[in-house]
């Protein structure tokens, strides 16, 4: 599914119109069918229910006219509530509104709040108010119907998009309408899928209003990956495979009190279904990983003793790294000095595909231009939003207040690939590509997660999915295995462990979704 900004998809209107001849009020009229096939699917028969429209001036109001007008031919009782006068209402709205009979709509310009029985009265609230088009804060008159909406204690339904929801980024402007079911037109827009805002909507449907399909298929937006996509990218194993033919994967990872990090990256590689992982450690704590890693093989590096990676320890991990086809590092290596030399040095030397998370994200954060030695390699970086500003030089802050914008500009730059980690996760590609993982829930908010979703990624990479896709797949995978602990866990107290012990499960589900698609 593609997702656009709502500026997108105002330019994909006026592209139907101006170059594909598409009238606007067919459009208008497709979008108020689809809205009010979706009322009657979801809340049955009209009769002896009301259906309270919320409108405002503009074309979300006037998809709000349609909806009244065809609601009541289905027995419905459908009074619009339009928060403007007759004459501010222009174009196609103005056309729609002038198809309804007389007493039908109350016309309020001073605002709702004098109208509490038609509240008090409804079976469902349609919001018609504002759609995908502000910016700005709402107040006056609109943030007051916002607020007697969401009080009124009956089912909402949003026509596009939650009024008060930005469509470029799913923030709040302010205050927005929470509803039970959102109905988007043509694409989903980006603020019914990312946080907060997407969590107003409640159940997203999109539908179909007659969008010439090149200009659905030629509008920029983000790949929204969710179960039907990840089982278009998920490659089914040979009959005749083997762990050979699976990938073998190295994982550099662990310090003293890290030794978590570094089993579970590499056991959930294993989960992933790498054919081989092999595991560098520090040789101090190699009898724990062999204990921690059953299937996974162990390597000890460095002098006798030592308790994390030194410098000196590059030629033997390069030579370590010859036959893998990736390398997964940075989880629990830590920071000290040398270790962050040392990966300097390896993300300069070594060939194979090349995932980095955690303290190595922290060692490259220190000096970000030794990505630039990398390019024309694969390099995956898997950052929570911390590790982001690091990266970046930005504060938490600006990093979650431009998401999409912060993963892009970085991927670009430094050409690596990008997972910027969190809910509805940002994938980012070295050619501008974005994705949007919609997979995972708040159970994933402990630790140990990222150590998980690191192993994925790479395990996928040694397998030969092409980079943007181990990240997609990877990312929607990780979520989806948590999702599939909820019903039997709950969201408090899963731990990465569970998650990764979970991988296979979700695997087979992903594979048992391509087969139906077939």
């Amino acid at each position: 599914m593609k997702v656009v900004s709502g500026q997108v998809m105002q330019s994909m209107d006026q592209r139907a119109i101006g170059e594909f001849g598409v009238p606007g009020p067919t459009l208008m009229e497709n979008a108020g069918r689809s809205c009010a096939d979706a009322i009657s699917e979801a809340f049955g028969p009209g009769e002896g229910k009301r259906a309270l429209i919320v409108a405002g001036k503009g074309n979300n109001g006037g998809d709000g006219f349609v909806i009244s007008r065809l609601l009541g031919e289905r027995g419905w009782d459908a009074p619009v509530l339009l928060l403007a006068s007759p004459e501010a209402v222009t174009g196609d709205a103005a056309a729609n509104l002038a198809r309804l009979e007389p007493g039908r709509v109350t016309f309020a310009p001073e605002g709702a709040a004098g109208y509490a029985e038609l509240f008090r009265t409804a079976t469902i609230i349609v919001d018609a108010l504002l759609g995908t088009g502000v910016k700005s804060e709402v107040t006056g008159i609109y943030g007051e119907a916002i607020d007697l909406i969401n009080a009124a204690g009956v089912p909402v339904v949003a026509v596009d998009i939650p009024s008060g929801v930005d469509a470029a980024n799913g923030k709040i402007l302010g205050r927005a309408v929470q509803a039970d079911l959102t109905v988007s037109f043509a694409l989903a827009k980006l603020g019914n899928i990312l946080y907060p805002g997407g969590e107003r909507c409640g159940r997203l449907l999109v539908r179909e209003i007659g969008m010439p399909q090149p200009v659905v298929n030629e509008a920029p937006g983000a790949d929204f990956v969710d179960l039907e996509r990840a089982a278009e990218l998920f490659r089914p194993r040979p009959l005749a495979a083997h762990k050979g033919s699976s990938g073998h994967c190295l994982v550099i990872a662990g310090a003293t009190g890290k030794t978590g990090a570094a089993a579970m990256a590499a056991n959930s590689a294993v989960r992933t279904g790498s054919g081989l992982v092999t595991l560098a450690v520090p040789t101090a704590l190699n009898p724990i990983l062999e204990v921690k890693s059953t299937e996974a093989m162990t390597i000890p590096v460095g002098r006798p003793g030592s308790r994390h990676f030194q410098a000196g320890a590059l030629r033997q991990l390069l030579a370590s790294a010859e036959g893998k086809q990736v390398v997964a590092l940075g989880p629990g290596i830590g920071p000290h000095p040398s270790t962050v030399f040392l990966v300097h040095s390896l993300m300069a030397s070594l060939h194979q595909a090349l995932v980095i998370d955690a303290d190595g994200l922290n060692a490259v954060a220190a000096a970000p231009e030794t990505l630039l030695a990398r390019r024309g390699r694969v390099t995956v970086l898997t950052p929570h939003p911390g590790e982001m500003a690091r990266l970046t030089g930005l504060t938490v802050a600006q990093v979650e207040a431009d998401r999409i914008g912060c993963a892009r500009e970085f991927a670009a730059s430094y050409q690596v690939h990008l997972i910027l980690k969190g809910a509805r996760s940002i994938i980012a590609a070295p050619d501008g590509s974005i994705a949007i993982n919609g997979s995972g829930n708040p159970g994933m908010a402990s630790g140990g997660m990222g150590d998980v979703l690191t192993g994925i990624v790479a395990s996928l990479a040694g397998q030969g999915y092409p980079p943007f896709d181990a990240c997609c797949l990877g990312a929607f995978l990780h979520g989806f295995a948590a999702d599939l602990l909820v019903e039997r866990l709950g969201t408090q107290g899963m731990r990465a462990t569970d998650v990764q012990e979970m991988l296979p499960g979700a695997l087979a589900k992903i594979a048992a979704t391509r087969g139906s698609q077939a």
